[in-house]
């Protein structure tokens, strides 16, 4: 209404994710995918999960190479070889 007309095939999208906010600039018209990928649901979750393939230093996140766990109700995931690398400085740390 104040910004112009959505497309029938989009839907609205409110992108500072502040259910109580008003402000129209905060719209945005995206696919039905778009709105349920940037979403807080469970397939949103898990696509973005899955999206992410390696650590933040460049692992891979493969069977061999991952810890899976819950934690406050969530799955979480960490890289096996970043663990050892973290646990082995540690110990090297505390020996000198």
């Amino acid at each position: 209404m104040f910004i112009g007309e959505i497309p029938k095939e989009l839907q609205l999208d409110h992108l500072c994710r502040n259910r109580g906010c008003v402000n129209p600039h905060h719209l945005e018209p995206v696919t039905a995918k778009e709105n349920t990928r940037r979403g807080h649901s469970s397939e949103a979750t898990k696509a973005r999960w899955e999206a992410i393939t390696h650590c933040p230093k460049g692992h891979e996140y493969s069977v061999d190479n991952t810890y899976t766990y819950k934690k406050d109700g969530y799955r979480h995931r960490s890289c096996k070889r970043c663990t050892i690398n973290r646990v082995q400085e540690r110990r090297r740390k505390l020996k000198s």
